[in-house]
């Protein structure tokens, strides 16, 4: 029993890390890209997207390294489902959410081709093998490219509007700490998890689907509704859609490359359900070029179905 609460205790403390990690890594590093006038949405697809994903990174690169890769990929995969269907139903609730064609296009369509490409990797050999980490990395380094030239096209079309940025001292300390916090939250998480669902009898891939996956989120959540809310609707969805390609390519794929991971039916499943909820999300915004809040409700919903089907299987 005290082993439990420590647990807990560890897993709680895990999680404040990570949230703060994520909240002081965002704000140093969002200054820093509007010092050099980049758009929101260039924002939200990378540099608010690798800080907010900076929790799954370090939850899934910590547990593939202590050999709890279940926990790996149902954090990453149930990190994406709660991105797409509770960060952006949310958001809706409180702002439609206008979607650029241009983002339909490209970004959303290229994030279901991420989580396509995982599904075929993991059932084919029911594991995602260090080739396929590697894979996974250069597509990541592609997006990275696509995403920089898009920054730099931008920056060369925007206007001299002044932006209210701090100063460069305190970016680099928001940023180093940041990630210091993470580094650690995710070690604690990883331990606090593993042990209580050891205890508990639970498996690896439920702790890592809910507990882990809703905690490590809760950035993303954070920050897409404090930008939904002040109307910031680029940064906010651009924030998921990046957060998506980042757990997918970045974190799995840093993750395999460390030590393969073998899959079960169970994350051939998920990987299966993202997929087809993404594609509904798409359809959804595709018909009127944004998500209002009757689609925000459908959304919850649909996570809440979700949820109730992954403890009961």
């Amino acid at each position: 029993m005290t082993e439990i609460l420590w647990s807990l205790v560890l897993l709680v403390i895990g999680f404040v890390l990570l949230i703060k990690g994520a909240d002081f890594f965002v704000e140093g590093s969002s200054s820093v890209a509007k010092m050099l006038k980049v758009p929101s949405i260039i924002i939200g697809l990378t540099i608010v997207a690798m800080g907010t994903s900076l929790p799954e990174c370090a939850v899934s690169i910590t547990a593939s390294m202590t050999n709890n890769n279940a926990l790996a990929v149902s954090n990453a995969v149930g990190s994406n489902i709660f991105n797409l269907m509770v960060v952006c139903g949310f958001c809706a609730l409180f702002n439609p959410l206008a979607v650029d064609k241009s983002t339909l296009k490209k970004e959303f369509p290229f994030s279901m081709i991420c989580a396509i490409l995982l599904l075929v990797c993991g059932y084919i050999a029911m594991e995602l093998g260090r080739v396929d980490g590697l894979i996974l990395l250069v597509l990541f380094v592609c997006f990275l490219v696509w995403m920089v030239r898009s920054a730099l096209k931008a920056r060369a079309e925007a206007s001299d509007e002044e932006y209210e940025v701090l100063p460069v001292w305190k970016c680099i300390v928001f940023i180093l700490g940041g990630i210091v916090a993470i580094k650690f939250g995710g070690d604690f998480v990883v331990d606090g998890a593993s042990t209580i669902a050891a205890k508990m009898g639970l498996s690896q891939n439920l702790i890592g689907l809910t507990i882990v996956a809703c905690g490590t989120s809760l950035p993303e959540l954070v920050t897409s509704v404090v930008a939904a809310r002040k109307n910031e609707l680029d940064m906010a969805l651009g924030n998921v859609i990046g957060s998506n390609i980042f757990n997918i390519l970045l974190v799995l794929g840093v993750a395999a490359t460390i030590s393969p991971i073998v899959f079960i039916m169970e994350n051939v499943i998920d990987i299966a359900i993202l997929t087809g909820m993404s594609l509904i999300v798409w359809a959804f915004a595709w018909t009127k070029q944004k998500l209002d809040k009757k689609e925000g409700i459908i959304m919850l919903l649909m996570y809440a179905v979700y949820l109730v089907y992954i403890c009961i299987r």
